[in-house]
């Protein structure tokens, strides 16, 4: 559903008031395995916001040395219920999946991988990428088709550009002034995702659909959100209810990712790589991929989560379920 055209109906949030109207979410650091782990910021899910839209995970790194580092290194994992979507601004990672997909990350690009019933994948960085930047996001799929076949996406969208700045549409529908532009990959609710630049000091008003809510992740620089001040690696949230989205650049350039998408309305329970609705589910998911990488006893006969290519690293072991039941989590309202 990504051809969606903004509502015509103007309501301007930059008149409203900035702390009703924009939520400002903290970055959290969040080590990725081992001594040299490369250390991503986590924005959603956090306390104060599970979702925006069906958007419901989004970390954020770099630039980070992968000399230093070593980079990002994760192999085979699966994945239930949800859609990844990997943004970056430099270095490539390589994605291979069990749905038979093989593909090179690169910055400009939107590798979109559906995860349905069950998949699961890995992701190394290329030996010639020396920085990594970027994002990796998730989006939960709705109920009537969380347990579709599992897809595979990428697309390199043709930038917007204007008197100081630049939009970069990747997902869904999004205007400023006359220009519009729509991604052509498929979502399974309404969403956008889009990367912004603004000259120092610029300003730019986003025609968005009044029906969504929206998150802008400042990157490079500050801005102000509807007139709410956002630093480096904070995340604004905006409710639904405006079509133009005011953002200004501060005293340097900006680059920022902007998430939008109609809330989901659905309440989703998310544990490590799994998007389901139940504890008993999630449990399930659980020891079918144990069973299935031969790191615990049980029925692999079902096959959920895919063959994978040979002389591939070892698996990736869920971690040990938590002693308390898991519960969904439920945005504010």
């Amino acid at each position: 559903m990504s051809n969606l055209e903004p509502a015509p109906a103007e309501i301007d949030c930059s008149n409203l008031d900035a702390h009703l109207e924009v939520q400002t979410l903290e970055p959290r650091p969040v080590p990725l395995g081992g001594p040299r782990a490369m250390t991503v910021f986590r924005t959603l899910p956090q306390r104060q916001r599970s979702l925006i839209g069906a958007w419901c995970f989004l970390d954020h790194y770099g630039p980070d040395d992968v000399s230093l580092t070593g980079g990002m290194s994760v192999p085979r994992h699966p994945h239930t219920g949800l859609q990844t979507v990997s943004w970056l601004f430099s270095g490539e990672i390589e994605h291979i999946d069990s749905a038979g997909n093989q593909a090179i990350v690169r910055p400009g690009e939107v590798n979109l991988m559906t995860a349905g019933y069950g998949i699961t994948h890995s992701e190394f960085l290329c030996d010639e990428s020396t920085i990594l930047h970027g994002a990796q996001l998730w989006t939960a799929l709705p109920d009537r088709v969380r347990n579709m076949e599992p897809t595979f996406e990428n697309y390199r969208p043709e930038p917007m550009n204007g008197t100081g700045w630049m939009l970069n549409v990747f997902l869904g529908t999004l205007a400023i002034g006359d220009q519009t532009s729509t991604s052509p990959v498929k979502t399974h609710t309404e969403l956008s995702g889009a990367e912004l630049h603004l000259e120092a000091g610029a300003e730019v008003g986003i025609l968005v659909p009044a029906n969504h809510e929206h998150g802008l992740l400042i990157d490079q620089g500050q801005a102000t959100l509807n007139g709410n001040q956002l630093e480096h690696r904070e995340l604004g949230f905006v409710r639904a209810g405006c079509t133009i989205l005011r953002i200004k650049a501060g005293d340097e350039p900006l680059r920022a990712l902007l998430i939008g998408g109609e809330p989901l309305g659905e309440d989703i329970l998310m544990w490590w790589n799994f998007v389901g609705r139940t504890h008993e589910e999630v449990l399930a998911f659980r020891a079918q991929y144990q069973a299935e990488i031969g790191a615990e006893p049980g029925d692999a006969s079902e096959d959920r989560f895919g063959p994978f290519p040979a002389n591939t690293p070892a698996a990736l072991p869920a971690p040990a379920l938590p002693a308390v039941r898991l519960r969904p989590r439920v945005n504010p309202s």
